[in-house]
């Protein structure tokens, strides 16, 4: 009596499950008779691959010779299999690519096979921080992959890998990447911890990672790095920082990190290290000179115009006689337009963006000069000021210096030279405040660390650099460098 009150309500569950599953329009039930019963076979359509079930699956339950499903699973080439019973479970299984089997007369429970449907691209070469020499292997949308380019290059023992799941909706699957014996554990247990607090329903990219767990959410600086690079990611955790791989990211992100990284180029490091140094000044003064120019501009000509040399204040006057508006107005108009055509060119298909972008500048460059909009010295002045944010290797820094000219170009129109000088000051404090997964973010300046700055400012030799960088606070600070002999 209770054997059969067993079965009526394991029959009650699996009718119970095909009712909820038969609302999905992409559900195949598939039922084969054998010596032993109905055999029951149930997945969807669109999230798992035919021909490996076809292949694989499919002979095995119609040809094969078992009393259960233990001896069937052991007929089945696939590893990650399961019995499970709870149905909440099995659809979830099934939503990610796995196909249920089910012996009602043998078991209640149900055995997963994993199938899942594999379309992802393949690994391509960098897109947004492109180099000329070095490896051309880029991340893509796929964790597994993105893992795998890592252990291809970290093939240690101590590569350590700890996996979450986020997102209530989209239980993205996150990595926590570090080497043992040389991250610091507190490093990674921050991170660790910081991603089980997130409370959010979808992660769609690592972006959401990257402002749900940033000490300072309500900052315009970037607190995490994030590359496409498994080379840069490799060199990174070498030196005793984490990475954060998210499921369905082409980019990574990398703590704690330092200002100055957002302006190195990884491609300094395939470079003799004089001219890469060479380079990594250039763009930080670019970074500044972007940042900067167009507020004095404004500053010197509404409130200080008396400091300008006669010979360039002529020219100046001149450029300026046919102009109706103000400095600070002329400026934004040009500021504004700059951002227009950027945004239009990143927005509209490649090739028709390039030509917006170059066609548009010098259109409407030259129609605002000649219908006296603005002058042809702020117009050298602003362009400038756009390539010079170019320079910056970051994407995601780069936007925050197109946006922090503004308050500046205002605040330099209303106050001048001791208002922008304010200004300036304000970012600095801000900046020595900012801290990454709880590091200095504007180390080794603040706190001062001057053994960090052959590889800040300058790249100095790797014999030189003989110590990973104290700022990560590494477990193991002495590191073997390559020692240069003469031939």
């Amino acid at each position: 009596m209770n054997k059969k009150t067993s079965q009526k309500r394991v029959q009650r569950g699996f009718d119970k499950l095909l009712t909820e599953l038969e609302k999905k329009d992409s559900f195949i039930h598939y039922q084969h008779e054998h010596e032993n019963g109905t055999i029951h076979l149930g997945y969807l359509k669109t999230a798992v691959d035919p021909q490996k079930l076809e292949k694989y699956i499919l002979p095995r339950v119609q040809e094969y010779i078992y009393n259960d499903l233990s001896e069937l699973n052991g007929y089945i080439p696939f590893t990650k299999t399961e019995l499970a019973e709870n149905s909440d479970h099995i659809q979830d299984k099934l939503v990610k690519g796995f196909v249920f089997i089910y012996m009602p007369n043998v078991s209640p429970s149900y055995l997963l096979v994993p199938l899942p449907l594999d379309q992802k691209r393949q690994v391509s070469v960098p897109e947004v921080e492109f180099s000329v020499v070095g490896p051309k292997e880029a991340f893509v949308e796929d964790i597994d992959t993105n893992l795998n380019l890592i252990r291809k290059r970290l093939s240690i023992p101590e590569l350590s890998v700890k996996k979450l799941k986020v997102g209530t909706i989209t239980k993205t699957d996150v990595a926590v990447v570090s080497i043992d014996g040389i991250a610091d554990e507190e490093n990674v247990n921050t991170a660790v911890q910081r991603i089980k607090d997130v409370e959010i329903d979808q992660v769609i990219d690592s972006s959401y990672i990257q402002q749900t767990i940033a000490d300072n959410k309500n900052s315009p600086f970037p607190q995490l790095l994030d590359t496409e690079r498994p080379d840069r990611i490799a060199a990174i955790l070498a030196e005793g920082k984490i990475a954060i791989f998210v499921d369905g990211s082409p980019h990574v992100l990398l703590g704690p990190t330092t200002l100055i990284e957002f302006f190195s180029a990884f491609e300094d490091y395939f470079l003799n290290w004089m001219t890469a140094s060479a380079f990594r000044l250039i763009r930080l003064i670019a970074v500044f000179f972007s940042i900067l120019i167009t507020p004095l501009y404004v500053a010197v000509l509404t409130h200080h115009f008396e400091i300008i040399p006669q010979t360039l204040l002529t020219t100046i006057v001149h450029s300026r006689t046919q102009v109706p508006f103000p400095p600070v107005i002329e400026a934004l108009i040009l500021e504004f337009t700059i951002e227009l055509l950027r945004e239009a060119g990143a927005r509209l298909p490649t090739k028709i963006g390039q030509t917006i972008g170059i066609v548009g500048g010098i259109v409407i460059g030259t129609a605002a000069v000649e219908a006296g909009l603005t002058s042809n010295v702020l117009l050298i002045i602003v362009a400038l000021a756009a390539l010079g944010s170019f320079t910056t290797p970051v994407y995601k820094m780069s936007n925050t210096i197109r946006l922090i000219r503004f308050p500046l170009i205002i605040v330099s129109h209303v106050y001048g030279l001791i208002g922008l000088t304010i200004a300036i000051a304000y970012i600095m404090v801000h900046l020595l405040r900012l801290t990454s997964l709880g590091r200095p973010f504007f180390a080794p300046v603040f706190p001062f660390r001057p053994k960090d700055f052959k590889d800040a400012l300058i790249r100095l030799p790797f014999s030189v650099q003989q110590k990973r960088p104290y700022q990560v606070r590494p477990t193991k600070v002495k590191r073997p460098v390559a020692e240069e002999t003469d031939k």
